[in-house]
């Protein structure tokens, strides 16, 4: 009796001394549940025991606040074979698939009782059973599946009841996966001293929580120990979701491996885990924009969750623009514009604008008008105007105007253009300036028709070009064998628009071309035309043999009375002429003929040129290439480019180092005979330099090579059709009317690299108006020159150019002041070796 005194005495001091570890109301963690916590239950806990007496007792003890606890206690140490059951309430699941038992209790050292040995235990078994029954009476031991075996970790013994001190064990079991609604509970007692202090159930749960402002709910955790749970998180209020947010319930109630994110809305920034609008006088403009920014310089916001701001008055922003950057101006005007004309083109420049408006996307754009001539009633210019490099949006200073009309008022405008141009276009943005264009040469001629072709003619019309930029003065015609491909070409001018090609080879290609000339010169030539001959023969009187005969006679007849007129005439005008002559210097006085003054009648030859050659400045030439050697020195191409005036070829002539007066006075000759000729047919003197070293003599550059060498090439020269082919003579005092028949055809008086005097390319012939004077006739070729044919007393030259197997004679009679000069063919005699005076 005094053994089971003790052991009940202990019970109850246990039982009373553990009110103050359990009387704080406990805090359980965000990820449990609790489904049964035996403090938390007001009055008796009636749970069912077996056997009902003598084993399972349910006690009540009163914690520091007078709130009851129920505890359950059993202490049959002394007797073997114990089973005390003791079963809880039916406990509902709550959607859980494991749970969680907690079990707080205190338990009897066996060694710290006396004579218990063989019937004292230290453990208890914990069962559980499945049902959705919630009503059952009673325990059926067989229906209950075992937990596990719960053996205390610390026990006390009569010492530390004497001494108050209390050994609470704490043991958590789990189980699972549970199916059915809800399960019971069951703790077996097998002959333990033990307390059940208090009991609780719970499962785990992820709680809900937020990442990435994306929010997870509370989650359930698996049914295994190790499964995740994957959970889709939707996103907090004002944002918008970037990646799809996702985490992982782990088996312990934690949040595992979070992905994707949310992203505040525009207005709003992340603040405290959630998307807060943003403060007045800030924005936010993209959700993938950090916080809050202050507005930008020159804007305001006046209301919170602003996505922009607002410019102020007189400031815009592009649609381009960020909503980061500042509100911006127009530029201003830009300055300091400057026009330079250059006949129907006009070259523009500026300066940038003074104001920029605070941007970096500054442009200029030009507007052409064409003006009445009183500069008002403008309109567009159109299209046929090209500008260079463009006429919209350059990012230079500097623009050219081509193709415009001439003698026409156009004015430019030249608009200074940003971002924001658009938004606030004004007057104040553009320059402009007026100009009236030049004269200027004619556009190309754009069509050519062959009204008639033949055998030998092909009749060809053509409209005048599109602009003729003035009055058009002649037409130049450019035609050649299609398998020449330009290497030998005539030319024909006429002052209509049409002309008859005759003496063409019947089934024949021929390529024209047509330019049109003003007062400004010529324009370019058109683009080919092809037309090709017939071979039907034109009706004539017998047969070809005889025409050409017939042809022949007259031509020759026609010749030679044309050589005698011309005798007669230049026999009475020198009569003339030395009856007017002065004792000083030797002139010759036709009517309506110009003066010729012989430039060795001067002392000083740089009078005679200062008289008749125009001075020009070295920098004005370019010399480009050296073409041939004359007895001066070297001849050279190149370029001449007067102020105000077109860039054109010509020959430059060079007087070497070291001459001597002599040289440098012939030199100078040359240039005062040739400056006073003017005639198509003669070469032209464009100036000369003698200000500076090397003295040069420019002149026309004639492209088609020397006389002897073009002959060789194109047969004709020499024979064919009479009409008009011989190269018959050159009368220099009747002003050379056919001399184009000895030169190669030129386009526009160009000239042979080897031309260095005046006179026929290849045949230089020198007129010496004076009685007394000494003719001179010089033979070019190519740049080289020979020495003079010997003089004779009688005032006749005869000096022969061999071209090939034939040789042409030259043949000249001083009368008077003139000089008739006769050139006749001698077909394939081989030349006289014993030529000299006649």
């Amino acid at each position: 009796m005094a053994l089971m005194a003790g052991i009940l005495f202990t019970a109850s001091f246990l039982v009373f001394g553990i009110s103050t570890f359990i009387s704080t109301a406990r805090i359980y963690p965000p990820n449990e549940v609790t489904l049964l916590d035996s403090r938390s239950v007001q009055g008796e806990l009636g749970w069912v025991a077996n056997p009902t007496e003598g084993g399972w007792e349910e006690v009540s003890i009163m914690d520091e606040k007078n709130i009851p606890i129920r505890t359950y206690q059993v202490c049959n140490v002394m007797e073997p074979n114990q089973n005390n059951w003791l079963r809880t309430d039916w406990i509902p699941r709550g959607g859980a698939q494991r749970v969680y038992i907690e079990i707080k209790f205190t338990l009897r050292d066996c060694n710290s009782l006396p004579g218990v040995m063989g019937t004292c235990k230290e453990t208890f078994n914990l069962y559980y059973y499945e049902s959705n029954n919630d009503k059952e009476r009673y325990i059926r031991e067989n229906q209950f599946g075992k937990i596990d075996t719960i053996a205390a970790d610390e026990s006390f013994t009569q010492v530390d009841i004497g001494d108050r001190i209390m050994k609470l064990n704490t043991e958590v079991r789990d189980v699972g996966a549970l199916t059915r609604k809800g399960f019971y509970l069951a703790f077996q007692d097998v002959g333990a001293c033990i307390a059940l202090v208090s009991v609780r159930v719970f499962y785990k749960k992820c709680p809900l929580a937020v990442r990435n402002l994306a929010q997870f709910p509370d989650t359930i955790t698996g049914a295994d120990t190790s499964s995740l749970v994957e959970v889709r998180g939707s996103c907090v209020d004002n944002s918008e979701e970037k990646e799809v947010p996702k985490m992982y319930c782990g088996a312990d109630g934690e949040w595992l491996v979070p992905i994707g994110n949310c992203l505040c809305n525009p207005g709003y920034e992340e603040r405290n885990a959630e998307c807060q609008a943003c403060k007045i006088g800030s924005f936010r403009a993209l959700a993938t924009d950090g916080s809050c920014s202050k507005c930008p310089l020159h804007s305001y916001s006046v209301r919170e969750g602003s996505t922009s701001c607002v410019c102020d008055k007189g400031y815009f922003r592009s649609e381009t623009d960020p909503a980061s950057m500042p509100c911006t101006r127009p530029p201003s005007a830009p300055a300091h514009l400057i026009s330079n004309v250059n006949e129907t083109s006009v070259n523009l420049e500026w300066s940038p604008p003074r104001s920029t408006g605070g941007r970096q996307d500054l442009t200029y754009n030009v507007v052409c008008k064409r003006c009445g001539p009183d500069g008002r009633r403008c309109q567009p210019c159109g299209n046929g105007i090209h500008f260079s490099p463009q006429q919209l949006s350059l990012k230079g200073t500097k623009v050219s105007i081509n193709e415009l009309q001439a003698h026409t008022n156009y004015t430019f405008e030249v608009w200074a253009v940003n971002g924001v141009s658009p938004q606030s276009p004004g007057p104040e943005q553009a320059v402009s300036v007026t100009v009236t264009t030049n004269q200027a040469a004619p556009s190309p001629v754009t069509s050519i028709q062959a009204k008639d072709i033949t055998r030998h003619t092909i009749s060809l019309a053509w409209q005048p070009p599109d602009r003729a930029n003035g009055v058009i003065l002649e037409y130049e015609v450019k035609y050649y064998e299609k398998d020449q491909n330009e290497r030998s070409y005539r030319i024909i001018k006429t002052s209509s628009r049409n002309t008859d090609i005759k003496g063409l080879t019947p089934l024949t290609s021929y390529v024209f071309h047509v330019r049109a000339r003003t007062a400004a010169g010529y324009g370019e030539f058109s683009g080919p035309f092809e037309f090709m001959t017939n071979s039907v023969p034109a009706p004539i009187i017998g047969d070809g043999t005889n025409s050409t005969v017939l042809l022949v006679s007259v031509v020759g007849s026609v010749v030679l009375l044309i050589i005698l007129i011309s005798a007669f005439v230049i026999s009475r005008r020198s009569k003339y002429s030395k009856a007017k002559q002065d004792s000083d210097e030797e002139k010759h006085l036709h009517q309506g003929v110009r003066i010729y003054v012989d430039p060795f009648t001067y002392e000083d030859p740089n009078q005679a040129v200062r008289e008749f050659a125009k001075e020009i400045d070295a920098s004005c030439i370019k010399i480009e290439k050296v073409i041939g050697i004359g007895e001066f020195g070297e001849v050279c191409s190149g370029r001449l480019k007067m102020p105000g005036k077109r860039e054109i070829c010509v020959a430059i002539k060079t007087l070497k180092a070291g001459y001597t007066d002599k040289q440098r006075r012939d030199f100078l000759s040359e240039a005062s005979i040739m400056g006073q000729f003017d005639h198509p047919n003669i070469i032209h003197l464009e100036g000369v330099v003698t200000k500076c070293k090397p003295v040069m003599i420019i002149t026309e550059y004639m492209e088609n090579g020397s006389l002897d060498a073009f002959l060789r090439k194109n047969d004709w020269a020499l024979h064919g059709d009479p009409a008009g082919r011989y190269p018959a003579r050159d009368c220099i005092g009747h002003e050379v009317p056919f001399r184009h028949e000895l030169r190669p055809p030129r386009p526009g008086g160009s000239q042979h690299p080897g031309q260095q005097q005046p006179g026929v390319q290849g045949v230089r012939l020198r007129h010496v108006p004076s009685a007394g004077g000494r003719p001179r006739g010089r033979v070019h070729h190519q740049g080289r020159e020979d020495p003079n044919p010997l003089d004779g007393p009688g005032g006749h030259r005869l000096q022969e150019v061999h071209l090939g197997q034939r040789r042409v004679e030259l043949r000249h009679r001083h009368v008077g002041g003139d000089v008739l000069w006769r050139a006749t063919i001698l077909g394939h005699e081989q030349p006289r070796r014993d030529q000299g005076d006649r």
